[in-house]
């Protein structure tokens, strides 16, 4: 089964900081449209994201899973839909201690690809990763992925100055899906 993950901050969401309420959830423009494109060209699509806000105090993960039912239910509002959302809430500078730590699901470690791939059947071989930084396509090659595309919002502009070693550079996530319905 092919996936697409998604970076969530900078990739689907505006890049904000840390997002610590509901309320704060913005999504860049056509993104509701590119997860709509995906899901029509047969992907599955997850979002794979770091969230040190909960290793740092910032918020809880109650909060924090809050913060993704709005994303949701603001997707559903357009048709899109996710098929899951992984989030490394760990830090190994954070503050709260139970999540003040090294783990193997903080990108650019495959933890979070990983665990879908496992509750989802997926064969990280076939699937690909969206991402602003160079940590989101760092995760996608040590993964095995098929594909990394580096999109230049968030991060993105900053992260293409170098060799960010992506396999497509798109200006958004419409850009990238569009590329992908071109491979297929």
């Amino acid at each position: 089964m092919n996936a697409v993950f998604l970076d969530r901050d900078g990739t689907l969401l505006e890049e904000k900081g840390y997002v610590t309420v509901p309320d704060d959830v913005a999504f860049l423009p056509g993104a509701g449209e590119a997860i709509l494109s995906l899901r029509s060209q047969g992907w599955k699509i997850f979002v794979a994201t770091n969230q040190a806000c909960v290793a740092k105090g910032l918020i809880t993960e109650d909060e924090l899973s809050r913060i993704h039912e709005r994303m949701v239910m603001m997707l559903g509002m357009e048709g899109a839909t996710l098929d899951g959302i992984y989030c490394c809430p760990h830090h190994p500078d954070g503050t709260a201690h139970e999540y003040a730590r090294e783990c193997g699901c903080r990108k650019p470690r495959t933890g979070l690809l990983e665990q879908a791939a496992s509750e989802h059947g997926l064969d990280l071989s076939q699937c690909v990763l969206i991402g602003d930084s160079l940590r989101d396509i760092e995760t996608g090659k040590a993964a095995g992925l098929s594909a990394t595309v580096l999109v230049l919002t968030g991060h993105g502009v900053e992260s293409a100055k170098g060799d960010h070693g992506a396999d497509f550079v798109a200006t958004n996530l419409l850009a990238a899906a569009a590329w992908l319905a071109q491979r297929a």
